[in-house]
């Protein structure tokens, strides 16, 4: 068991909401429930009752005044979230109402709970290993069904379980060249060279696999950063009303209406774009729309994906070559708006102007679309998967790295492993493959927890809400 003391906090939003929850952890956790709780006929009933069974009564604070009328659950450790003795009260969701219960709580004399100190203690206890702890997180935080999907896998111990097989691969062959060092009458090392590099290049090809996954991860965990840009009046408001489905961005006739860049997040069949609608593209005297035009440009530089808006009702001008140029190195989609009017511009115009300016790159994508009577619009969720993903989003049965840190430990892996087939080709002594097949075990460890220090996972589990 881990963790200094016993402790509370508020596992729900503080916010007004049908049910709140009030979580206590720790080794006396039974005894704070017990003051904390009253049946209907006035008895403190916590300490013996059945784990993980439903009790009806009040809670009460150190005046044994009644707080609210709540449900009271224990859960014994160590089959608990945390593995400690836990006591969960579920009150009415007002905010005075938690507070008071866990005001309550901390004058029986729990402690308040540190960010993330749940979880912490779960994976000190042993319930949850460091990647899976971090899928906790992740799957309060996902903002699309495929975050959540990628979380919810994680959570289950898919990565986990991917580590783990690698580490014993590798660990069972620090321990052969280890024996053999340690009795070479009995262990042989002639021909382990080779037989070695054959499980080298396995592994490197599985961390190889996983580290394919980093930028879909990316995508998958923090949407896709989508800029939309285009001259005044062609409809980039309009798109991103038609897109977060309400009227976020005004809308007029009037060029420059839009004077800054607005940012909405949407979520399009599961994939996650970060929109940022800016200011039409022109030449402007207008100190403030200059401000904003000049924003624009700022995030298109740093945009994943560009939506560039084209009326096509009007002719292409020398506004569309200035825009053109902030595209470079890009993936672009080309709305052909308004193709319910009359048209001027083609996609052959299109494909002439980028030509003009990157005659390298290949042709952007364009689709032709109406705001108006909003046809076209739906076909541009294909492209977008098709662009970011392949047309293949990841199913359940893959794994998907989505966090940095352990996108940074695989390529360490990865890079220690290549130098132990470097050192295999080199015919380096034996002892040389330890050193670096160690280094890799000890960086895949720190995926799981198993080789990390306190500090780090102090950071790591800081992030986290109050009550997790």
């Amino acid at each position: 068991m881990s963790g200094e003391g016993t402790i509370a906090a508020i596992a729900t939003g503080l916010t007004d909401s049908g049910i709140g929850i009030i979580r206590i952890s720790g080794e006396n956790a039974l005894s704070v429930g017990n003051s904390l709780f009253r049946t209907p006929s006035g008895k403190a009933a916590l300490i013996n009752v059945q784990s993980r069974l439903m009790q009806y009564g009040y809670a009460v604070n150190e005046n044994d005044e009644i707080i609210d009328e709540v449900m009271a659950v224990v859960m014994r450790s160590p089959k608990s979230y945390t593995g400690e003795d836990t006591v969960e009260i579920q009150c009415h969701g007002g905010v005075l109402v938690m507070r008071k219960i866990l005001e309550a709580s901390l004058n029986f004399g729990a402690r308040l709970a540190q960010p993330g100190e749940f979880t912490k203690r779960a994976f000190l206890n042993g319930r949850l290993d460091l990647a899976r702890a971090e899928a906790v997180m992740d799957i309060i935080s996902s903002r699309s069904e495929y975050a959540l999907s990628s979380s919810v896998s994680q959570l289950r111990g898919k990565l986990s379980e991917k580590v783990k097989s690698l580490r014993k691969n590798l660990i069972y062959e620090i321990a052969y060249i280890e024996s053999a060092l340690d009795d070479p009458e009995h262990i042989s090392l002639d021909g382990y060279g080779e037989r070695l590099s054959e499980n080298i290049d396995s592994l490197i090809l599985q961390i190889k696999k996983l580290l394919s996954t980093v930028n879909d991860g990316k995508f998958i965990r923090e949407g896709i950063d989508t800029v939309i840009l285009g001259k005044p009046n062609v409809g980039k408001s309009s798109l991103l009303n038609y897109l977060i489905g309400e009227d976020r961005a005004i809308v007029t006739e009037i060029a420059g209406t839009t004077r800054d860049v607005l940012t909405e997040h949407v979520t399009l069949d599961g994939i996650g774009l970060n929109l940022v609608d800016t200011a039409g593209i022109r030449d402007t005297e207008d100190t403030v729309e200059k401000i904003g035009v000049d924003r624009a440009k700022q995030y298109a530089q740093n945009a994943d994906l560009i939506l560039y808006v084209v009326d096509i009702s009007q002719a292409l001008d020398d506004r569309d070559r200035d825009i053109i140029p902030l595209m470079r190195d890009k993936n672009v989609i080309v709305l052909l708006n308004k193709n319910d009017l009359e048209t001027v511009v083609s996609e052959e115009d299109i494909y002439r102007l980028f030509e003009e300016f990157y005659p390298e790159r290949k042709k952007p994508v364009c689709i032709r679309i109406s705001l108006k009577d909003e046809s076209g619009v739906d076909i541009f969720r294909n492209v977008v998967k098709e662009m970011f993903f392949h047309g293949e989003m990841m199913t359940n049965a893959e794994i998907i790295i989505t966090n940095e840190r352990h996108a940074e430990a695989f390529r360490e892996a990865y890079d220690s492993l290549c130098n132990v087939k470097k050192s295999i080709e080199n015919g380096m002594p034996e002892d040389f493959y330890s050193i670096d097949l160690m280094s890799a075990y000890s960086s895949l460890g720190r995926i799981t927890g198993e080789e990390v220090g306190d500090d780090l996972a102090n950071e790591i589990f800081s992030k986290f809400c109050m009550g997790k």
